[in-house]
């Protein structure tokens, strides 16, 4: 049965796409809290959030720029926070848990396995870059494991679970990812109700076929029964196909321009609050409407906002 009501996640700038490939993508302090408050204006109830270096436009694990922005979003909207603790390429994993033990969200994300995690077909996409950092960060995805242990991940939920009081957006680019969470539900280290958020389309996890996506969501279903709320993006092109097909088969969906920086084939989203009022558009198309930040943060037992450290 479809969710009642859809929460729509919207990820605002990420740490995948480079200043380059669109001059929508939001950089500086103040161009992030624009882009999440008018996403969240739009629909969004949960705002997944990443830093960058104001200057060049590079990821960021600084907590410093991490709180030039949150305590405005806090201001300004209603919906949940929700932070990364993937960071981006060449962080260690000390440098990923800055911002959220600084801050104390509600929420943050965990990825649930090591993986390659391949951006280096996008060098072929451009022949200039803005910034010298751009093309070396890409090309260096071919060499590039994205780690996450089993150690990283019990000290994640030790210290930002246990110790800030912080749920968890579980990231999941493979069936493997589904079976490493239900070892740490089996281990009691996670409680339901959990947000499991399946990705489909990025270089090194699943691919986006529909068969994939039933697949994903029936193993979901096997391992973790009802104790679980699912979510699915998918990247580039398929962001939209995917989040519409989930939503039919009862799910939830993240967008933004961490996930693809496109509103249509070969049209560049002019905002992140764009997408979110599109896939608004196509859910109402199907009868469903989007969940408001309050039922977000009931279906998710978050600890609210008032409880952060921001």
């Amino acid at each position: 049965m479809p969710a009642r009501n859809v929460i729509v996640t919207c990820a605002v700038t990420g740490a995948i796409h480079t200043p380059s490939m669109s001059p929508h993508l939001p950089v500086t302090p103040e161009q992030i809290v624009k882009e999440a408050v008018a996403a969240a204006e739009a629909g969004a109830a949960i705002l997944h959030l990443h830093a960058r270096d104001p200057h060049d436009g590079r990821p960021s694990p600084d907590a410093e720029l991490f709180m030039e922005f949150l305590p405005q979003i806090k201001a300004q909207t209603d919906a949940v926070i929700n932070i990364t603790t993937g960071g981006g390429q060449n962080m260690s994993v000390d440098d990923r848990l800055q911002a959220a033990l600084r801050a104390k969200p509600e929420m943050c994300s965990l990825n649930m396995g090591s993986m390659n995690f391949g951006l280096y077909p996008m060098l072929g996409k451009r022949e200039a870059w803005d910034h010298a950092w751009e093309a070396p960060y890409l090309a260096n995805s071919r060499d590039f494991i994205f780690r996450n242990t089993f150690a990283d991940i019990e000290r994640i939920l030790k210290e930002v679970g246990e110790g800030c009081g912080a749920r968890f957006e579980f990231e999941c680019y493979d069936v493997g990812h589904l079976y490493n969470l239900a070892h740490f539900v089996d281990r009691g280290l996670v409680q339901p109700p959990f947000f499991v958020q399946t990705i489909f389309g990025v270089l090194g996890g699943i691919g986006p076929e529909t068969d994939n996506l039933v697949f994903m969501r029936r193993t979901a279903d096997r391992l973790f029964g009802a104790g679980y709320e699912w979510s699915v993006l998918g990247a580039g092109r398929n962001q939209m196909p995917i989040g519409v097909a989930a939503a039919a088969m009862g799910g939830h969906v993240r967008v933004g321009l961490e996930d693809s920086l496109y509103i249509g084939k070969g049209q560049l989203a002019v905002s992140n609050a764009e997408q979110v009022a599109k896939i608004r558009a196509l859910l109402k198309e199907l009868g469903l409407d989007l969940a408001r930040p309050d039922e977000a943060r009931e279906r998710l037992k978050l600890k609210g906002k008032q409880q952060v450290g921001f």
